[in-house]
Formats: C-alpha cells, sequence, structure tokens
C-alpha cells in the first residue's frame, strides 16, 4: 500500500507560480514511477506530468511543457510539480500518482495509488 498526500495548492494571479508536493507513505518510494494529473469541473481528468522511479525518464502533456516542471526526491518521499506561469485555465483539483506495475504512464490507468489532490485556482 502507498498512501499519498498533496500540498502546496492554493489561490494565484494568472501569470504566478505554484509548487505542489506529494509525500508517500507506506513502502518503498523508489520503485514508483509517479505521475501528476488533474481535474477541472465538468472535464475529465487529464494527465500532466509523469517521472520514472529513477528520475530519468520524464513526460509531460502538451500544455505543461515549458512551463512545469515535475521531479522527485526519493530520499524524502516526495514527488514535487513546479509550475510557472499559470493562466486561469490551469485552474484544477490536481493529484499524484503512484504505479508500480508496467503500463503507459500518461493512462490514469496505469497508476494503482492516489491522493486526495491539491486545489489550484488560479485568477484573471
Amino acid at each position: 500500500q502507498v498512501q499519498l498526500v498533496e500540498s502546496g495548492g492554493g489561490l494565484v494571479q494568472a501569470g504566478g507560480s505554484l509548487r505542489l508536493s506529494c509525500v508517500a507513505s507506506g513502502r518503498t518510494f523508489d520503485y514508483e514511477a509517479m505521475g501528476w494529473f488533474r481535474q477541472s469541473p465538468g472535464k475529465e481528468r487529464e494527465f500532466v506530468a509523469s517521472i520514472s522511479w529513477n528520475g530519468y525518464n520524464i513526460f509531460y502533456a502538451d500544455s505543461a511543457k515549458g512551463r512545469f516542471t515535475i521531479s522527485r526526491d526519493n530520499a524524502k518521499n516526495t514527488l514535487y510539480l513546479e509550475m510557472y506561469s499559470l493562466p486561469p485555465d490551469d485552474t484544477a483539483v490536481y493529484s499524484c500518482a503512484a504505479a508500480t506495475t508496467w503500463g503507459p504512464l500518461t493512462l490514469a490507468a496505469t497508476y494503482e495509488y492516489w491522493g486526495q489532490g491539491t486545489q489550484v485556482t488560479v485568477s484573471s
């Protein structure tokens, strides 16, 4: 079992920045691929970014490229998502997820464990 707890969300003005964190507990963090997804009202959950267990393989959604940075600190069992130049369209609940089996990391179905999510609201 893996427990995931996100933090760092909040209200920010358009053009601002936020850093989300996701702390994992319950089993060895090193061997999980991790990802960030987001969901806004009336929309389906969408992939944001993913990172392999060793940090070598990173993928971003097109909407995140150049503005978001995913990283992890295995010593701290923590996953991060740094977000810059935020427009109102980035408003959503951001959730982290952990995958212990092989599969496309851009797909939510690959991930077995999910956090509760943290709200990010970007005001115009």
